[in-house]
């Protein structure tokens, strides 16, 4: 089968299912010392473009920065901001793990290879109706898993996050975003991974305690 136009040929290693079952959020594996290149990047998020959104309008903005400076200051941001959210966090809400991976993200985000900052274009307003919330959110998201799968088999691990947006304005001067056209949505870290390519499968809850037919099942 022929590779997407514009796309250079990558061996794939991974099958679908695989992508699917073994693409954690990577926070203390991701390698801060191998840079990632720009065309790999690129590579990914081109193929994130063909994900389905909301009225095929794309309304969508990805600003992926490796500058050292720039990474630094979004850092300072994130750093506050997690440490104000894990202190306001039940002590029975995470798992020691989780806060580990946590702050050790947020202590080394200046660190991390690539950042993709995802923006929706548009501001909702503070009265918005569930259903344009979701819409207007919603729409975005399919893009970023794509890219993560994409970055997954080409070796890459992701961590995506959203701790950030409690400074929103402020990142978005510190990167001359127009706040009042666009809305920052998600922060995407991205390098290579230490310890070899693989994942395990990850861990979740069964099925059934997820999941009921028709009719809504305590």
């Amino acid at each position: 089968m022929a590779d997407t136009p514009g796309i250079p040929d990558t061996p794939h290693t991974l099958d679908i299912d695989e992508l699917l079952t073994r693409t954690p959020t990577v926070r203390r594996r991701l390698d801060l010392s191998r840079p990632v290149s720009r065309p790999l990047l690129a590579e990914c998020l081109q193929l994130a473009l063909h994900a389905p959104n909301g009225g095929n309008r794309q309304n969508w903005r990805f600003l992926v920065i490796d500058d050292p400076g720039t990474k630094a200051g979004i850092a300072r941001h994130y750093k506050s901001a997690s440490d104000a959210y894990l202190a306001a966090t039940p002590p029975t809400a995470m798992s020691e793990k989780a806060v580990a991976g946590v702050r050790y993200l947020a202590d080394h985000l200046h660190e991390v290879p690539a950042l993709v900052l995802a923006c929706a274009r548009g501001r909702l307003p503070d009265d918005a109706p569930l259903a344009r919330q979701s819409s207007f959110f919603g729409t975005i998201y399919p893009a970023l898993w794509s890219f993560m799968l994409a970055a997954r088999s080409r070796g890459l691990g992701t961590a995506l996050t959203t701790v950030h947006l409690a400074h929103e304005r402020e990142v978005a001067a510190l990167v001359g975003l127009p706040a009042d056209e666009f809305t920052q949505v998600a922060l995407v870290a991205v390098g290579h991974v230490t310890g070899g390519p693989g994942f395990r499968r990850t861990r979740r809850k069964p099925l059934d305690d997820v999941m009921s037919w028709n009719r809504w099942d305590s």
